[in-house]
């Protein structure tokens, strides 16, 4: 997934979240059930993100690069600060969703988790870390 795919996933799923909270709200409780379920759905997506994440990271940090979940979330290194702005401004957008909206659907309150576990897949991906400094690359026998 490149890094504008990543950008546009947790947009979408912002835009997805906001327009079933803002029916909700606006429609009523007639439609608290697929809110819940849009809201437990982007959930969902977010748990295989955020393995996903791990599993990247975890490749990359046995090959020798030293990775700590403050750095994989933070996006430290080279990242273009265009990225992290988008992709810190979609969870702040997410988060405001969810205050607006958990009276109503008290689910919503585990959306921001796909935004979140998206920055953390976008540096495990593209992030740069230093090298470990237990590794030894190379062969010196």
């Amino acid at each position: 997934m490149q890094a504008m795919s990543i950008i546009n996933a947790s947009w979408a799923s912002n835009l997805v979240y906001a327009t079933t909270s803002t029916l909700l709200i606006v429609g009523g409780q007639s439609l608290g059930l697929a809110a819940a379920l849009v809201a437990i759905g982007l959930f969902a997506v977010a748990l295989v993100v955020w393995v996903w994440t791990f599993a990247i990271a975890a490749s990359r940090s046995s090959a020798g690069d030293d990775i700590t979940v403050s750095t994989l979330f933070l996006v430290e290194g080279d990242a273009p600060k265009s990225v992290r702005v988008h992709l810190y401004g979609s969870l702040a957008v997410c988060i405001a969703i969810t205050a607006l909206s958990a009276s109503a659907n008290p689910f919503g309150v585990l959306v921001p988790m796909l935004p979140l576990g998206l920055i953390g897949f976008w540096g495990a991906r593209n992030g740069t870390f230093s090298s470990r400094s237990d590794v030894r690359r190379g062969s010196d026998g």
